[in-house]
């Protein structure tokens, strides 16, 4: 039996398909309150008969944080894809994402040791990588630096990972998947889904900082084959091609025949913009749209490499180019 955690987000629901179509028996973990009309939306995109392929989920209400309930969700289990965690650049949610992040991974781990499950798969972030001193390639050889890396996302991601590493020393197989910015369909109002929804409808900006993208297909996929393989106790760079955000953003547009953005956001616009907007979310209580670590992380220029992960299973990535031609096909629908 496959637990699966963080079944109700972008990782989660396209994971839960892909099991599924492998006759998998999966439970998968939801909060009370959350979107499974979002998860069945995701499967309508892969089958015109996603109703029945939806029905054969075991959904368990439970929370990471909450271990008396988690406890329950882990009766059977052998195998666990932890994709649960909080997602924030927002300074006031620091506190909650330890809690998520770092103490919900904790007591995934600790139910893995003591129900003896075999094999656990972490879905981790670019973020726990550090950018290399001898090479702008970053690999998994790359060691994480607190003292540059000091926001809360990023701090909280790593800590989760400690908590994984644990669990390979006490006989739980473990692998460690480190996406970069992930293009998906099913969830457009947060994520990148956000993305595709604001240059549908006529975003404007764009940046020239570089980052390392990939589908949300390939990160499920290798995922699963990783989990089925004799490979334990590894990490594992996903990313299909590091492009510029200005290039991502005009194919998407080109795809939405809108117009392509046109005002390049430059260092100091970035500075000045989340200083306004953090007045106005403090005067409004709503979320920032910009902060202080996402100004900063739309002008950096980052390189990655999956060679790794492509050699180990002799992987072949979608390019991305078609991947957001794909995922705006969907929007479209």
């Amino acid at each position: 039996m496959i637990l699966v955690t963080g079944g109700t987000g972008l990782v989660g629901a396209h994971l839960l398909y892909h099991l599924l179509l492998e006759n998998e028996s999966v439970k998968a973990i939801h909060r009370k309150n959350s979107n499974l009309k979002a998860v069945k939306n995701v499967f309508s995109y892969y089958s015109d008969d996603f109703e029945t392929i939806f029905k054969k989920i075991e959904w368990i209400e439970a929370d990471i944080r909450d271990i008396y309930f988690l406890e329950k969700a882990f009766k059977n289990v052998t195998e666990v894809y932890h994709s649960a965690a909080l997602v924030s650049f927002n300074p006031k949610d620091y506190s909650k994402m330890r809690k998520i992040n770092i103490e919900g991974t904790a007591n995934i781990v600790n139910l893995c040791i003591d129900k003896k499950v075999k094999k656990l798969c972490f879905v981790s972030s670019v973020a726990t990588i550090e950018k290399s001193i001898k090479s702008k390639i970053i690999d998994e050889d790359c060691e994480w630096n607190a003292e540059t890396n000091n926001y809360g996302y990023a701090i909280t991601k790593y800590g989760a990972e400690m908590e994984v590493w644990r669990a390979s020393q006490e006989d739980v197989e473990v692998v460690v998947v480190n996406p970069g910015v992930i293009l998906g369909a099913g969830f457009w109002q947060n994520g990148s889904g956000a993305i595709f929804s604001k240059i549908n409808n006529g975003l404007p900006f764009y940046s020239e900082g570089i980052s390392g993208f990939v589908s949300v297909s390939d990160v499920v996929k290798s995922m699963i084959l990783l989990m089925n393989s004799e490979l334990k106790n590894e990490r594992y760079i996903l990313v299909s091609e590091n492009v510029s955000f200005k290039e991502v953003f005009f194919q998407i547009a080109e795809n939405f025949d809108k117009k392509l953005p046109s005002i390049k956001v430059s260092k100091l616009m970035s500075a000045i913009g989340w200083r306004i907007e953090k007045i106005i979310t403090t005067l409004t209580g709503k979320q920032p749209m910009l902060t202080k670590q996402s100004s900063k992380s739309i002008h950096n220029k980052q390189y990655y490499s999956s060679e790794k992960i492509i050699k180990a299973l002799n992987y072949k990535f979608e390019p991305i180019l078609e991947t957001i031609k794909s995922v705006c096909e969907l929007y479209k629908k």
